[in-house]
């Protein structure tokens, strides 16, 4: 089950979710979304947890906490949208 994180701290390692969703059960991974050109965290991220049962406790427990100073939100995250990017044409066409 995968979950959403967000209100995080700019400062909140992946280690320190890791740790935190680890007291409910195995966490198979931690991505903390980052800004790409910056590298500052954006202030959410998401959990992998293979067992749905654990990751419902995790949610329904963490919600709300506190974690470095702010009150996280957690929630099952919600499927990825395909996002339709605009297309770039780099010198497409004649000229005459």
């Amino acid at each position: 089950m995968r979950l959403y994180v967000g209100n995080l701290a700019y400062e909140t390692s992946e280690d320190a979710l890791k740790k935190l969703f680890g007291q409910y059960g195995e966490v198979t991974s931690v991505n903390v979304i980052t800004d790409r050109d910056t590298g500052r965290s954006k202030g959410f991220g998401f959990i992998e947890m293979p067992n749905a049962g654990e990751a419902k406790q995790a949610m329904l427990a963490l919600n709300g906490s506190e974690l470095d100073g702010r009150n996280i939100k957690v929630s099952e995250a919600k499927p990825q949208e395909r996002r339709e990017g605009r297309r770039r044409a780099f010198g497409g066409g004649r000229r005459y």
